[in-house]
């Protein structure tokens, strides 16, 4: 099933995780609409620009959100996330791009590391209604997440 001109349904629901642990990944109706406007107004518009990609994470069920250790509240439960790494630019450049360019909720660029361009990812969110625009990082400090705001 197509949920945008570039974009399957299986792409977006993709999860190894979800395969080896026999765990269920099918959205519900409000999920696919999610998804649709993720792809619509967050992914086609990356593709036009950098060329043909796949999220490493869109939506997920509550069980496999628990079971990868995802945030507790995660729009990707919502199908409303993805989460994208491009080999062409630099996560921090993505975000940059995206800032000016998307109708985003929230970007978060997690696990980067200042030496490595490349390393980690850019979480972005999309919703019809009351997009907050907060931009920041992740990282990981003594076992728990923390976030912080970023310029771009």
């Amino acid at each position: 099933m197509q949920v945008s001109p570039h974009f399957t349904l299986a792409e977006l629901t993709r999860s190894q995780t979800a395969l080896r642990r026999g765990i269920a990944n099918q959205p519900d109706p409000a999920h696919l609409l999610a998804l649709h406007g993720l792809a619509i107004h967050i992914l086609e518009p990356m593709r036009a620009v950098f060329g043909p990609f796949s999220p490493s994470s869109c939506y997920r069920s509550a069980a496999l959100n628990r079971a990868i250790g995802g945030a507790p509240r995660s729009q990707h439960m919502l199908g409303q996330a993805a989460d994208i790494k491009l080999p062409t630019i630099s996560n921090m450049q993505l975000a940059a791009w995206a800032h000016t360019h998307l109708p985003f909720d929230q970007m978060i660029v997690e696990f980067h590391d200042p030496a490595d361009p490349h390393h980690g990812w850019l979480h972005i969110s999309y919703r019809e209604a009351s997009r907050r625009g907060a931009v920041l990082t992740a990282q990981r400090c003594n076992g728990r997440m923390v976030y912080q705001p970023l310029k771009l």
